[in-house]
């Protein structure tokens, strides 16, 4: 079988080849955990990843994926104690029974040893397991060749994108703060609070445009440009604007934001990370993202949308065909007014609260 779920191809031709490959796919070393490859004409198209235990029911949007994708088969791969995997596998074959879909290999892996739930031989599939060592296998080395990077575990992709501390840390509080002061001032001058809502808005639209120009160019946003564009995207339209001209390049903007943003500025930087890995075909960093966005504000809508349709495991085509244009945007939303301006005060009294 050969594998090209990204553009790398890894030619799997056992369960050793499968277990190796894995980590690779979902960009970590897999433990309590149900992994799913849907095939089709013999490649991977897509991998999922549910943590265990899960209860029942939460495979059903599989159904879905699979005549989506034209899924004909799948490999399922378990990883745990038998009490935990079992259920989630039998769940899994099941549902691709009723689907129509060919089970090609049902694995458990525990402890460096795997289980066939297909294979019965005694020879091939002993009672004790196979043992096995992904890392040195010719997969590990042909997926390091090709770029693809395997983590230890979930915690090491979380932190790839965890708050940066240390002097960085500290000279983006201070930027942050000084950006936040001067709004206050502007804020508090203003004379007519719907004419400087309509500045605030057209000036961070063109900031959320340079900043992804800068990026484009492989530049980085410096200290005090990202505080600004934190305060911008406080504001749903100028995040909007971001989220209409989102692409899977952007990841690594909205990374670099979501590490150095102060917290209270995180959900709209990690919502619009979240969407650029998932165009990208990441959908466990998309998850890591929005549960950062979601532990901020558990209420934020773009993160809670984005979630559910991760978690109903729909393409990115789903919503990024209904995205309006900037244009569209404007029509819809209206004219500016200081009420577009709530949120981001919000922010600042939460700040200023915190501070008292």
């Amino acid at each position: 079988m050969t594998t090209n779920a990204s553009e790398p191809c890894l030619t799997l031709t056992s369960p050793t080849d499968v277990l190796a490959a894995v980590p690779y796919l979902v960009g970590f070393h897999p433990v309590d955990s149900l992994i799913v490859l849907g095939l089709a004409h013999g490649q991977a198209k897509v991998a999922t990843r549910w943590p265990l235990p899960f209860p029942p029911g939460t495979l059903d949007p599989l159904a879905a994926l699979f005549e989506r994708e034209a899924i004909t088969h799948i490999i399922v791969i378990g990883y745990g104690p038998g009490d935990r995997v079992t259920p989630a596998v039998d769940e899994a074959r099941h549902l691709a029974a009723r689907s129509g879909v060919g089970v090609d290999e049902a694995l458990r892996a525990e402890d460096s040893r795997y289980w066939s739930y297909i294979c019965d031989t005694p020879h091939c599939c002993p009672p004790e397991g196979t043992p096995y060592d992904p890392t040195t296998t010719q997969i590990a080395a042909e997926a390091t060749v090709h770029g693809l990077v395997a983590l230890p575990n979930r915690q090491s992709l979380e932190r790839t994108i965890a708050p940066i501390t240390g002097p960085i840390r500290v000279a983006m509080r201070r930027a942050t703060a000084e950006a936040v002061a001067d709004l206050r001032t502007r804020l508090m001058d203003s004379t007519d609070v719907n004419a400087f809502a309509q500045q605030f808005v057209a000036r961070g639209i063109i900031r959320v445009r340079a900043a992804l120009a800068t990026h484009a160019a492989g530049g980085r946003l410096d200290d005090a440009e990202a505080a600004r564009l934190g305060l911008d995207l406080a504001v749903i339209r100028i995040r909007d604007e971001a989220w209409t001209l989102a692409s899977d390049t952007h990841a690594t903007l909205w990374k670099d934001l979501t590490r150095r943003l102060e917290p209270r500025f995180i959900p709209p930087v990690a919502s619009l990370l979240a969407m650029a890995s998932w165009r990208a075909g990441d959908s466990v960093l998309a998850t890591i993202a929005l549960e950062r966005a979601l532990t901020t504000d558990p209420s934020y809508s773009m993160a809670n949308l984005l979630m559910h349709a991760l978690q109903q495991l729909l393409s990115p085509a789903t919503l990024l065909d209904r995205l309006p244009t900037p244009a569209e945007l404007d029509t819809a939303m209206g004219p500016v007014h200081a009420g577009w301006l709530i949120p981001l005060i919000n922010i600042l009294d939460e700040d200023h609260e915190t501070a008292a």
